[in-house]
């Protein structure tokens, strides 16, 4: 099998998978124990909360662990909107391609009579700072805008339009989930306030990750029950998850140069063979996007056939968000950056790793080129 999904999740890699074992094996005491092994335990808590901080530009105090990406958006918008509404303000602000996580939570909130503002991106699937500024009020409480586009890819201006929040005293979050560990991300540099990551996005355990906050932010808990992360977030601390995604964090920035100019180098490959495809195009900015992303649109093919065709013969892909599977509706990313409905319902998302090769590339485009045409004869389309 060739995959090229790695967008939807990564294989845990053998020294984050060496990290797990090992504290699961020798360091199994429930953090909050004060006797030996729970002492031992708490110490690697911590020893990977700084990890996760320095990797991220963040101060260990505003490391709170989650269970991963969608839990850590909930949580900072519930909070960032509770602050808010105790000073008087309830508008918040986000774009129409965030992540469900995002967009759902802030449809539970405009049911709990806050107004919700969402930004439009442009053509290539960019928010503008000046968009941002234009859209904050007086009542507004939060600005929600993702760092890199999870279906095309696109890398947005995140701290320019952190910038422009701080200076209108407005909180900003953003969901760094395919961002952190493949592009550089620095917290206090983006002026941002909440920022969630997920491990398994880079190489790192599934049901593990982050949300970062600014120190002196208070945040109220999603989930209730005992005093773990200093009150913020209840439950027994995954010890062994958190110490893997610190390891795989760590190992990430050290080899992100390295990689992600590797990886940029067959996603360029791969966009350029896919576009001799007639009827073939490209999602989102050309440059200005994460290293492993490729997102297309093809005329007259159904993306479920499509990817069923690929999987038979050997290719695993997307159509786009791996939380959105099963959904016959277009992408709502693609509508929102203008493709049509007829077209977006051609999509197919291929993201690479490092682990893919140039002979991988040759064979997806080759086989992806085949399969297009079979299935235009069938369908009696020709572009």
């Amino acid at each position: 099998m060739i995959y090229a999904d790695h967008a939807a999740t990564t294989r845990i890699s053998e020294s984050a998978l060496r990290v797990y074992d090992d504290v699961c094996r020798s360091d199994f005491g429930n953090p909050s124990s004060l006797y030996a092994d729970g002492r031992k335990a708490r110490a690697v808590l911590e020893q990977a909360r700084r990890e996760v901080a320095d990797c991220l530009g963040a101060d260990p105090v505003g490391v709170i662990f989650t269970s991963g990406g969608s839990e850590s958006d909930n949580c900072a918008i519930r909070a960032a909107a509770a602050l808010g509404r105790a000073q008087g303000k309830c508008h918040l602000i986000s774009t129409q391609f965030e992540h469900h996580a995002v967009l759902h939570t802030l449809r539970k909130l405009e049911r709990e009579g806050y107004s919700v503002t969402l930004l439009a991106p442009d053509r290539e699937g960019f928010i503008h700072p000046e968009q941002v500024e234009e859209a904050i009020t007086p009542d507004t409480a939060l600005v929600s805008v993702m760092t890199a586009n999870n279906e095309i890819g696109t890398i947005q201006p995140a701290a320019e339009i952190g910038e422009v929040c701080r200076r209108h005293g407005v909180l900003f979050h953003t969901d760094a989930v395919q961002a952190a560990g493949h592009i550089p991300v620095h917290f206090r540099d983006m002026h941002a306030d909440f920022l969630a990551l997920s491990a398994h996005k880079f190489e790192g355990p599934r049901g593990t990750g982050a949300l970062l906050v600014r120190p002196g932010l208070a945040v109220e808990p999603l989930i209730e029950g005992g005093g773990q992360e200093r009150g913020r977030r209840a439950g027994t601390e995954n010890t062994a998850g958190i110490a893997a995604m610190a390891a795989a964090l760590r190992e990430n920035c050290a080899q992100m140069a390295e990689r992600s100019a590797r990886v940029a180098d067959l996603r360029d490959r791969l966009i350029d063979a896919v576009l001799q495809i007639p009827g073939s195009h490209l999602n989102g900015s050309r440059k200005k996007r994460l290293p492993g992303n490729a997102s297309f649109v093809f005329e007259g093919i159904e993306s479920e056939s499509l990817l069923l065709l690929l999987d038979s013969a050997g290719i695993e892909a997307s159509t786009g968000s791996a939380c959105s599977a099963g959904s016959v509706e277009p992408s709502h990313v693609l509508l929102s950056i203008g493709v049509p409905e007829q077209l977006a319902h051609g999509s197919l998302r291929l993201t690479l790793g490092p682990e893919n090769t140039e002979q991988e590339i040759d064979e997806i485009a080759e086989t992806l080129r085949s399969l297009v045409e079979e299935l235009r004869e069938n369908a009696g389309e020709n572009p």
